[in-house]
């Protein structure tokens, strides 16, 4: 391919959702379509049409565009197109689909982030029906999942699936690129509602600080006044170190994940089930975490077929003070959710703690028994946290306390 044609998107047998674009500029001839695609008969008109629009709003006059089509949505075939379109002609304007209004709520910063769903930035037939899976948070992931030569393509995809995917309800995030390409990632999901952006591979409070600036910059430009949130991800010797510096790094951090993949890798060992290569490195993560008044995260775990394993690793997870995980399928999200939710025995003792500490408050006491066991004002912040979080997820009612008192 010369500078004048571009090839973008994937094909094949496998490739379902998707297209494959070829773009040539000619000297004359006008535009001259081949459609390659199964729903022809149906839809052949439209994407025509959707393909002639895009080139004339990119003043393409001249050109052949080969479209082999594997049942790709119009904001796939739109993101398909301008990328190669980008390839072969300098432009600044973005041809931009439809924002639905399904997509424009706001997250919030102590939202639960339970379980967090990863899902590659350039495969459209994973993006489509992700908010079905009832998964805290979506990543729409632009780093580690796409290859170098396709990244500039991705993040056209994602810019239109912040517009065009229904997430239901799920906080919408993108995890960016590192250094310069992860700025430039920024200028094309910001204006989009995206919630919360992860950071990977952040070793230092300074490049944290860098996608903050970028980021105020493009919501001034654009005059956007919902908060943007950051999740810079630990993944290296350098970053634990630094965890409770990058942590304070900015107000709009959230959340703090650590990546164990590449940390360990870091190290020169191997990851294990027991993960006692990794306790300092989480330990570390979750008290700078907590000290900075945010959420600590823990890392995928990547075996998608041991569940039990992953059920395991959720409750040691819970019990060292992570507050959520990674999942890199959907069929882990309802295990990694259910572990950390707060348990019936653990909500019933909550609200003893609360009911009983409320009394002894009344009356002038700082510290009461309860059974054996003596509570004072940090355990009842706990068991208050419990029983917010219960509420948050529905398993009691906002006045609880009503029919707590009536049984007891």
């Amino acid at each position: 391919m010369n500078r004048y044609s571009a090839v973008k998107g994937n094909s094949g047998p496998t490739v379902r959702s998707d297209c494959q674009i070829s773009l040539e500029l000619t000297s004359a001839g006008g535009i001259v379509i081949d459609l390659d695609s199964k729903v022809n008969v149906l839809y052949g008109n439209s994407i025509e049409d959707l393909a002639r629009e895009i080139l004339d709003y990119f003043s393409i006059i001249n050109a052949a565009i080969r479209i082999n089509d594997c049942g790709a949505l119009p904001f796939v075939i739109a993101a398909r197109i301008e990328a190669a379109v980008r390839q072969v002609v300098e432009s600044d304007r973005e041809f931009l689909p439809e924002m639905i209004t399904e997509n424009g709520y706001s997250s919030s910063r102590d939202r639960i982030r339970f379980a967090r769903l990863y899902l590659p930035g350039n495969n459209p037939s994973l993006m489509i029906n992700a908010g079905l899976h009832s998964a805290d948070g979506i990543i729409l992931d632009l780093e580690d999942s796409v290859a170098p030569d396709r990244k500039d393509e991705a993040r056209i995809l994602v810019r239109n699936a912040l517009r065009q995917v229904d997430f239901h309800g799920a906080e919408r995030m993108v995890r960016i690129n590192q250094g310069e390409r992860g700025l430039k990632d920024l200028e094309y999901i910001i204006p989009h509602n995206v919630h919360l952006i992860i950071v990977p591979k952040c070793d230092s409070a300074d490049s944290l600080k860098l996608v903050e600036r970028k980021t105020e910059e493009i919501k001034s430009k654009y005059g956007i006044t919902s908060e943007v949130f950051f999740m810079p991800v630990i993944e290296t010797a350098l970053g634990v170190e630094n965890a409770l510096s990058i942590a304070m790094a900015s107000p709009n951090v959230v959340a703090m994940a650590i990546g164990l993949e590449d940390y360990t890798a870091d190290l020169g060992v191997q990851r294990t089930l027991e993960g006692k290569e990794s306790f300092y490195a989480r330990s570390r993560l979750v008290v700078a975490a907590k000290a900075a008044g945010i959420q600590p995260i823990d890392s995928v775990f990547s075996d998608i077929n041991d569940l039990e394993s992953l059920k395991t690793n959720v409750a040691e997870s819970k019990a060292l003070g992570f507050e959520g995980m990674g999942c890199v399928h959907p069929r882990q999200i309802p295990v990694v959710r259910q572990g950390f939710a707060p348990g019936a025995e653990e909500v019933e003792k909550a609200k003893q703690i609360c009911i009983a500490f409320g009394k002894a408050a009344e009356s002038g006491q700082g510290v009461i028994a309860l059974g054996s066991k003596m509570i004072d004002a940090p355990v009842a912040a706990r068991a208050r946290s419990t029983i917010s979080r219960a509420v948050m997820l529905g398993l009691l009612p906002e006045n609880w306390q009503n029919s707590f008192l009536t049984e007891h």
